[in-house]
């Protein structure tokens, strides 16, 4: 089992940057698949970004492909989220969530794949 803690959230003004942070517990930080969602008002939990448990393979919702990157420190048991061009429809609670794998390359996008989540850091995006 593995508990996460996102932290890193704020609120900031259209065009910064922000770099959201989780920390996972547990030895086994190498055999999770990491991935970050984010959840707006109203509306339901959608993918944002994941990476494989090698850190080879990366995926990107087409909504933040060239402004968000996901990279994850297996020496650190941390996974990262640097979002740069923030826009305000970017404003969301984001959460990390983890799910175990045996396979280095495998990547998952839907919330229901994964097994274990953190309790979410709010983004403010103002115009």
């Amino acid at each position: 089992q593995v508990q996460l803690v996102e932290s890193g959230g704020g609120l900031v003004q259209a065009g910064d940057s922000l770099r959201l942070s989780c920390a996972a517990s547990g030895r086994t930080f190498s055999s999770y698949i990491m991935g970050w969602f984010r959840q707006a008002p109203g509306k339901e939990r959608e993918f944002v970004a994941a990476v494989s448990r090698s850190g080879g393979k990366r995926n990107y919702a087409d909504s933040v492909k060239g402004r968000f990157t996901i990279s994850r420190d297996s020496a650190k048991n941390t996974v990262d989220l640097q979002m740069n061009s923030l826009k305000p429809e970017d404003t969301a609670v984001y959460y990390c969530a983890a799910d175990v794998t045996l396979y280095d390359s495998l990547i998952y996008s839907r919330p229901s794949q994964y097994a274990y989540w953190g309790q979410g850091t709010q983004v403010t995006v103002s115009s």
